[in-house]
């Protein structure tokens, strides 16, 4: 993209303030924290419920940015870039990228549906790539953000585009369709995913269906109720494998772990070989073999691509690795757009000033190779990679444009030399294409643990934190706890994210949890609930910030404070306004004020209360007592000493239930990790943290043979018992065996038999399909944390913090 600033001031119709309008851009931004930032960015100042992105102009002029959409200047930027003033950033970004979609004449796919259209676009890209130059959606880039930025990446030598879009509302889709424009549509399905945007089923078809007002295709599987809803002049390609009217008709036998599609199309029938058994990929897998009958590919083509499916891997992981690395996982897809996506998720996730990437050849970017990788060269140097590895013939060549880099033609040349590597104390990006394999480096740099892991969806914890944000006044401040290992998700890397997401402090119970914290890199403010007298030097040292909750507490403080040689040192002074827990009582306010009143070398931060029952309406009287405590108290104090601190006293539950409270501050818990108290605000929430393992073996007992200590379980027939490591040193409840509870088989239930072992627990898997190796499930979106809790008779609380940290922790982005 190289376009002249006056003709974008054209385009968005915007007033303009400022001096150079003949400057050349050739690249759009709408994020501050990106490194890829320059001065010939043009930056989009995107505004929300509670983000305004006008704040960060002033910073990223400093860091040589000059050119802004924006709604507003700020007082403090004026003169000192060029603005393009508009009514609306979004609707600006939007415009400006169905300008740049119209300026390009190739067929266009755009992708709609419940689920499935991630994989439907990435199967489709492996299909045709053989014989398109195609853009398309990096990740899953479905939204009223994802999608402008996925269409701003069209560059001339692209002839196929493939591009998703998902709506959770109406009014949304129609805006998509301008951007996209496409050309043929592929409806994959209507499910039930976001249904609470939708007052019904028939609105939801309607509002996916306005993708596809002017395509010269749709394709979809037949379905009468949904054809009620489609306009009569868009021409349809039909499958069905229960209606022979459809275009396509099919059927399905399953041989092995394959699917065999007997189709029937325009008289013809052949056979169609897909490596999946599941429902969900045979849809799939049937969308794009419609698309590829549409494009008059022959069935021996389509079977021979076909075949070679394989599972996708939509997620950015970040793994332990050896030798105190961190590994970030994007080792099945290698192109431009998902690599700048990649080396900004690197720059998040960091957890060493050292960072490499070992990066594959790269395809479909629409460039030359020199333009390519000089291109990819300028993306390294700007977020400050300190080495490369290459690996790929192509790159290979181009190893002189990488500084401090290293260049091998294959995979078994990197292999042949990796013991000389030395990879120690850096964060490693692996981002190359399937054909590469790179899965084997991974595998290689990895650290070894059992085969039980915690998956936390970074995604969700982005999704939830929006969430509550949605519920503060625009002026609300909002600390996050990541206290106990971040509520079992863990620490640094959900602090790593809060800290992208600017939050204001995080809330830690113990001062070794905050200098972690500290130590990793965290830089945002860091409150110790509970610190120890004994850890106070190490808070000063390590500048976290200590509630106070006793007179004592402050006498001690303050001396360790002078001992320091420091001053207006930031603490928060603790109310006791109900819980009876930790905090000042009102008889305590006089002589704090005193105290507080004869000494400068702390200085009052904030001032906080907890709430006992604010997740209970039962008891909204008892909490609204403690709120109008708190006001009391906590104005005493401002005025006594004449301040005007932070005051905050409302928790998870608290920003649902008494939103007229927020004061200046909130503190966010339990809620970020996907778990509400009611019912009716936990179906807005994501699910973060899914518990996995695997089956290690599987035996048949016959009656009257037992499982387990003690024999508790007796077969009474011939039975099937997996077995599976994790056990009661991982977190899970000794409580749940003996048929108590269940796990997740292939999505069947698998009850717990016998006792829950140190290390490992037994499942009777007797009814279920499955083999050695396959995955299971212990808690996810099925069964949920909160019901788990509920069967133990405890809080979710417990179950998310029992997790072991032997347990590894597999953090990824969708």
């Amino acid at each position: 993209m190289t376009i002249a600033i006056r003709n974008i001031i054209s385009i968005l119709k915007a007033n303009w303030v400022g001096k150079n309008d003949i400057a050349v851009i050739d690249s759009i931004s709408i994020d501050s924290r990106s490194l890829q930032n320059d001065s010939h960015t043009l930056f989009f100042a995107l505004t929300g419920p509670n983000h305004d992105a006008h704040v960060y102009i002033e910073e990223l002029i400093a860091k040589n940015v000059q050119h802004f959409v924006v709604n507003y200047i700020p007082e403090n930027v004026k003169d000192k870039a060029n603005f393009l003033v508009v009514e609306n950033t979004l609707e600006s970004f939007q415009k400006f990228a169905a300008y740049y979609r119209s300026q390009f004449d190739f067929p266009i796919i755009g992708i709609t549906g419940s689920n499935g259209k991630t994989i439907v676009k990435e199967w489709l890209n492996f299909l045709l790539s053989p014989d398109y130059n195609i853009i398309r959606s990096p990740k899953s880039y479905n939204s009223q953000v994802g999608v402008p930025l996925s269409i701003l990446g069209i560059k001339e030598k692209h002839n196929l585009g493939i591009f998703e879009a998902g709506i959770s509302t109406t009014n949304e889709m129609e805006k998509l369709q301008k951007i996209i424009q496409p050309t043929i549509g592929i409806l994959t399905n209507i499910g039930s995913a976001h249904d609470e945007g939708f007052s019904d089923v028939g609105e939801k078809i309607k509002e996916k269906l306005k993708l596809f007002t002017n395509v010269n295709v749709l394709i979809l599987n037949k379905h009468k109720t949904i054809s009620c809803f489609i306009n009569p002049k868009i021409k349809q390609f039909t499958w069905s494998s229960d209606d022979k009217s459809a275009d396509v008709f099919i059927s399905t036998s399953k041989i092995e772990s394959k699917t065999m599609l007997h189709c029937t199309y325009q008289e013809e029938t052949f056979d169609i070989e897909i490596p999946f058994q599941d429902q969900a990929s045979v849809e799939n897998a049937v969308h794009c073999l419609m698309l590829m009958l549409y494009f008059g590919y022959k069935p021996a083509i389509i079977h021979s691509r076909m075949k070679e499916l394989y599972p996708m891997e939509m997620r950015l992981k970040v793994k332990t690795g050896i030798n105190n690395c961190t590994i970030i996982d994007d080792s099945y897809s290698s192109d431009f757009q998902s690599l700048k996506i990649a080396l900004d998720f690197l720059e998040h996730q960091k957890q060493h000033k050292k960072k490499t990437i070992i990066l594959s050849d790269i395809f479909q970017s629409g460039l030359s190779e020199e333009e390519l990788y000089s291109q990819v060269s300028l993306l390294i140097i700007s977020n400050k990679i300190a080495r490369v590895i290459a690996i790929g013939e192509t790159i290979s060549k181009f190893k002189r444009k990488f500084i401090n880099s290293i260049s091998f033609s294959n995979l078994n040349e990197f292999m042949a030399a990796y013991d000389t590597l030395e990879f120690e104390n850096e964060t490693i990006l692996v981002k190359g294409a399937r054909d590469f394999h790179f899965e084997q480096i991974v595998s290689l740099l990895e650290q070894k643990t059992h085969e039980t892991v915690l998956e936390i969806n970074l995604n969700a914890v982005s999704h939830n934190l929006n969430f509550y944000k949605s519920k503060l006044n625009p002026k609300t401040k909002l600390m996050v706890m990541v206290k106990a290992f971040g509520y079992g998700n863990g620490g640094f890397e959900i602090a790593k994210l809060l800290e992208h997401h600017k939050v204001d402090y995080l809330g830690v119970a113990f001062s070794d949890e905050g200098i972690a914290l500290k130590n990793a890199g965290i830089t945002i403010p860091i409150m110790v609930l509970n610190p120890e007298s004994t850890s106070f030097e190490a808070i000063i040292h390590y500048n976290l910030e200590p509630e106070i909750y006793t007179i004592k507490g402050l006498k001690s403080f303050i001396k360790t404070a002078e001992l320091k040689k420091v001053s207006q040192y930031p603490i928060h002074i603790k109310l006791d306004t109900g819980m009876h827990r930790l905090g000042f009582q009102e008889n305590d306010i006089p002589e704090l004020i005193e105290l507080l009143r004869n000494t400068d070398l702390v200085k009052v931060k904030s001032i906080l209360s907890h709430m006992a029952t604010s997740d209970s309406l039962e008891h909204k009287d008892f909490s609204i007592a403690q709120i109008q405590l708190f006001d009391q108290l906590s104005t005493e104090l401002k005025s006594a000493l004449k301040i005007n601190p932070i005051r905050h006293i409302l928790n998870t539950s608290g920003i649902s239930n008494f939103p007229d409270a927020q004061f200046d501050m909130v503190r966010l818990g339990i809620g970020l990790y996907g778990i509400s108290n009611d019912d009716d605000e936990q179906k807005y929430l994501q699910n973060v943290g899914t518990l996995k393992s695997i089956i290690s073996q599987i035996r048949t007992i016959q009656e009257g043979e037992s499982v387990g200590y003690g024999r508790r379980f007796m077969a009474k027939k011939e039975t099937k018992i997996a077995t599976i490591p994790i056990g009661y040193a991982d977190g899970i409840s000794r409580q749940l065996g003996n048929e108590n509870g269940y796990i997740l088989v292939n999505n069947q239930k698998a009850p717990i038999v016998g006792s829950v072992c140190m290390d490992m627990l037994m499942v009777d898997v007797t009814n279920i399909d499955c083999k050695e190796g396959n995955t299971v499930t212990i808690f996810g979106e099925k069964p949920t944390v909160k019901e788990l809790a509920k069967l133990l008779n405890t809080i979710p609380y417990e179950i998310l913090t029992s997790i072991s940290q032997r347990v590894k922790r597999i953090f990824y982005r969708e």
